[in-house]
């Protein structure tokens, strides 16, 4: 059993805070990067240009890509055989939120109550995800997650009887119908299966995925460029401007479901799709 501090899990929290808020990752910032290389409209390429341009500004300056610096969703790949000592799980990831967006002058955008509202002040409760897997490790990813794309974001819960026609036909519509609110060129995250809630995670964690990838099922992969391609085909362009880039990538998440059910949830991210990690 491997012993690992609390202390320590805040100090990584409120370091990838600030991290994932003022770099994007390189798959991101390549993918926008190429798709520049391909547009040929001109409103389209220099909307692209100032997104390039800010992405580097940020990095260089370490200064927020973006006002919205999100709810900081945090994930966690807690090894079997690992100890948190020194203090509660909540209360130390917590405390690395509060620190980091506090150090990193980061905009505080959590409300106490969904109806009547009020600022927490400090950005927290984080919104904490939790798995455990084999070995004696932390795997720690802060990913901050801004609302203009989560409002656009979907469920649905179809039938068997739908088929891939309707999971295709829902995936085309959420996209569609966000138009330009979710600040494109997005990030479009797919789950597929389990429950209501699941489908929901699978679809999130989806973004975290390296654009770059393609998910390991030739069926799905397949589905992935088939989406993708029929997105960019709206013509929505970069931030509803039209041009030939609406979405950078396209991942879909499964998992088992019910004989009864076929779950789908599509969660969008802006052209800030943000996440770090790293491994204590």
């Amino acid at each position: 059993m491997r012993e690992i501090k609390a202390s320590r899990i805040t100090d990584v929290i409120e370091r990838l805070c600030i991290q994932a808020n003022t770099r994007l990752p390189e798959d991101v910032k390549e993918a926008l990067r190429q798709s520049r290389e391909k547009e040929d409209w001109e409103t389209a390429a220099g909307v692209l240009d100032q997104i390039i341009e800010n992405f580097e500004i940020a990095e260089k300056e370490e200064v927020p890509i973006c006002q919205d610096t999100g709810m900081a969703c945090v994930f966690l790949e807690i090894g079997q055989e690992v100890h948190i000592t020194g203090g509660a799980l909540q209360e130390a990831v917590d405390e690395g939120v509060r620190r980091g967006y506090e150090k990193g002058y980061l905009r505080k955008s959590v409300v106490k109550d969904p109806i009547r509202r009020g600022n927490t002040g400090d950005n927290t409760p984080a919104m904490l995800y939790t798995e455990i897997v084999p070995g004696d490790r932390i795997r720690i990813t802060v990913a901050p997650k801004g609302f203009g794309s989560e409002n656009m974001s979907a469920v649905r819960m179809l039938k068997p009887s739908a088929g891939l026609p309707g999971i295709k036909d829902f995936i085309l519509e959420a996209v569609e119908t966000a138009g330009r609110n979710p600040c494109r060129p997005v990030g479009v995250g797919v789950g597929m299966g389990g429950t209501f809630d699941k489908e929901a995670l699978l679809a999130k964690k989806a973004l975290m995925r390296p654009l770059n990838t393609s998910h390991p099922d030739p069926f799905y992969a397949k589905l992935e460029r088939e989406l993708l391609e029929k997105i960019n085909a709206f013509g929505i362009g970069p931030q509803g401007f039209g041009g030939r880039t609406t979405a950078l990538g396209l991942n879909i998440e499964t998992m088992p479901t019910h004989i009864a059910g076929m779950p789908c949830a599509v969660n969008m991210s802006c052209h800030v799709t943000r996440h770090q990690t790293e491994v204590i």
